[in-house]
């Protein structure tokens, strides 16, 4: 039993970094000027990205080239700039983690 809950309490301490260091990383990024977690800024809420993208295979591959190159029209008129300074693997971290719905 107690090798069960300290098992359950370092997953969860894991997972707890885990997301946080993406939130941390979202903001190293410079992702938070434009977007948030849970509400439309200037680019749409992870939330929304991961709603809309639920269940498309494609969506990692897409999500982490449109944030590389940028792009317009997918949410509106207002363009996101081209993150090339932003490492691929960061870009991978980020992705998968607003497609998880950036918990």
């Amino acid at each position: 039993m107690r090798l069960t809950a300290a098992t359950l309490l370092a997953a969860t301490a894991l997972v707890t970094t885990s997301a946080m260091a993406n939130i941390d990383l979202a903001r190293k990024s410079n992702c938070l000027a434009c977007h948030t977690v849970d509400r439309k800024l200037v680019g749409p809420a992870y939330q929304e990205v991961a709603r809309k993208y639920a269940g498309d295979k494609a969506a990692e591959a897409r999500l982490a080239d449109k944030i590389k190159k940028g792009g317009v029209g997918v949410w509106g008129k207002v363009p996101m700039p081209p993150n090339s300074t932003v490492k691929d693997e960061d870009i991978k971290t980020l992705v998968r983690w607003i497609l998880g719905g950036a918990k």
